[in-house]
């Protein structure tokens, strides 16, 4: 055996393990869930499933409740990657001046991603009703001490990009520091030379210097809105309930939630695996499209 024959036998014998692992994993189910998706299967042991060809995506379409989700699903997305890059790209520049205690407020803008979803989400619901109101009386505002914002749809909607993007923004911000710190020092201060403000330097330079940097934290804050779940069972559990089309939704079962409670509250494994499915080709498509988009910016500018 030569040494070109043996690097690569002993690169394949490094790579089995995972290569295994992600086709027993994600491979096999997925094409599994997809078979599953076309039957009326119930995961019921011993129970055959039977062949419904499209029945499954027909039911999907036509269910306001999906729909509904569908369209707040991506108005969350949208929302939440503006409000987490801007809040992002904001702290980054505090923490990269000279300041006072720069790393403490590192440190702080990053907590919150430590903390799980579950916990986040009751900690964000114990503020909501009670300490916003409380904080209203004390101050004898009339209007927050009234202002319930887990039980009017759209507020509440706000609510959930709010302590989404709390809990997230300390993470964006690290990617957005490591781009900023790697932006040359010599064309920022020939530009102030040249005397440039610093909205010019900013638009002319440091943007287009960190364009990578967006094109990263536009996908990671897009995908993670997208499959957003455990926030909204601590927070919201769905709720509270919307008129939409003169039917009863509910205004934030965005799309993971509502797939986990076809497959599994309403027991419609079939219908939950179609669904999810279509959540996938949907994700796949949205992520691709963005990444693509973003690298053609970077050429561009």
């Amino acid at each position: 055996m030569n040494r070109y024959t043996k690097d690569k036998l002993i690169f394949w014998l490094f790579l089995a393990p995972a290569l295994l692992s992600f086709l027993l994993v994600v491979i096999v189910p997925f094409f599994m869930g997809l078979y599953y998706s076309f039957t009326d299967w119930t995961a019921v042991a011993g129970e055959t499933p039977n062949f419904l060809g499209f029945a499954n995506y027909a039911n999907m379409f036509s269910d306001i409740a999906f729909r509904y989700s569908f369209l707040r699903t991506f108005l969350f997305t949208l929302l939440s990657v503006i409000s987490i890059n801007f809040i992002s790209l904001t702290f980054a520049f505090l923490v990269t001046r000279e300041i006072k205690f720069k790393n403490f407020y590192r440190a702080g803008f990053f907590i919150p991603n430590l903390i799980g979803g579950l916990v986040l989400g009751y900690i964000w619901q114990f503020i909501f009703k009670s300490v916003v109101p409380a904080i209203g009386g004390l101050l004898g505002i009339d209007f927050i001490e009234q202002l319930l914002i887990l039980a009017e749809p759209n507020l509440t909607l706000f609510g959930l990009i709010f302590a989404f993007t709390w809990q997230y923004a300390g993470y964006i911000m690290m990617i957005y520091i490591a781009a900023l710190l790697n932006v040359p020092q010599e064309l920022l201060e020939a530009s102030e030379i040249d005397g440039a403000n610093f909205l010019q330097k900013l638009w002319n330079i440091t943007i287009p210097m960190i364009a990578q940097a967006f094109t990263i934290t536009s996908f990671l804050t897009l995908v993670n809105s997208f499959k957003q779940y455990d926030i909204i069972i601590a927070l919201t559990n769905g709720g509270p309930a919307d008129i939409y089309q003169d039917h009863i939704v509910n205004s934030t079962e965005l799309l993971a939630v509502h797939i986990y409670n076809v497959a599994f509250k309403y027991n419609n494994m079939a219908e939950g695996q179609a669904r999810a499915i279509v959540f996938f080709i949907v994700l796949s498509f949205v992520s691709i499209g963005q990444v693509y988009f973003s690298k053609k910016r970077e050429v561009e500018m």
